[in-house]
C-alpha cells in the first residue's frame, strides 16, 4: 500500500481554487521558497515579494502540474525562474552598487578573522563569494537537499553541468575556506 504525498494532493486541490489547501501549501513551502530566494537576491523584502509571487503563480497554474518532479523542486523551479527574471531587470549600475556594498573589509587578516567567528559564519561568508550559479547549486544540494537530477530541473541545465558547477564550487570552497585558514576538519 503507497502512501498518498500530501503535496501533491494539495497541489489537486489547488488546481481546483480550494484556498485551504492553498494556504496549507503556503505554510509547508513558503520559508523554504523565502530562504531559496534570500541567497538569490539577498533582499528580504524582494525575497517576500518574489515569494508571494511564486505562490501566487501556482494558485494560477497548479492545474499544469505534471508531476514529474517533487512538488518542493517544482516550487523552486518557479522561484529560480522568477529570480532570475528579476536579475535581468535590473540596471547594471544597481548590480554594480550591490557587488561595492558587499566587499569584504580587508582591515583583519584571514586568521584573525577565523578566530572572530565561528567555522560556520566564515562558510556562509566563503559561500556568499561563489558565483552566482555555483552558490545556487550549492544551496539547492546542501541547504534544500535536492538531487542532482532534481536541481537540473529546477536551474534547467543538464545533469552534467550541475556535477561540474558542484565540482568547481566544492573546490572553490575548499580553497577560500583554507585561505580563511579554516582547515577541512570541522570538531
Amino acid at each position: 500500500m503507497t502512501r498518498a504525498d500530501p503535496d501533491r494532493d494539495l497541489i489537486a486541490r489547488t488546481a481546483a481554487k480550494d484556498r485551504a489547501a492553498m494556504h496549507a501549501l503556503f505554510a509547508r513551502h513558503n520559508v523554504r521558497v523565502f530562504r531559496f530566494l534570500m541567497g538569490r537576491v539577498r533582499n528580504e523584502a524582494t525575497a517576500e515579494e518574489l515569494t508571494n509571487e511564486v505562490f501566487l503563480e501556482v494558485w494560477r497554474q497548479a492545474s499544469r502540474y505534471e508531476g514529474r518532479a517533487a512538488v518542493s523542486t517544482w516550487l523552486l523551479a518557479i522561484a529560480h525562474n522568477k529570480a532570475m527574471s528579476l536579475m535581468r531587470k535590473r540596471s547594471e549600475d544597481a548590480l554594480e552598487d550591490e557587488v561595492a556594498e558587499q566587499v569584504a573589509d580587508a582591515g583583519d587578516d584571514p586568521e584573525l578573522s577565523a578566530q572572530k567567528r565561528s567555522k560556520a559564519q566564515v562558510m556562509r561568508d566563503v559561500i556568499e563569494t561563489l558565483s552566482d550559479e555555483h552558490r545556487e547549486v550549492i544551496d539547492l544540494v546542501y541547504y534544500n537537499e535536492k538531487s542532482v537530477r532534481e536541481v537540473s530541473e529546477i536551474v534547467g541545465i543538464p545533469e552534467a553541468t550541475v556535477k561540474t558547477r558542484m565540482h568547481y564550487a566544492r573546490k572553490k570552497l575548499g580553497e577560500l575556506m583554507r585561505d580563511a585558514g579554516i582547515d577541512r576538519g570541522w570538531p
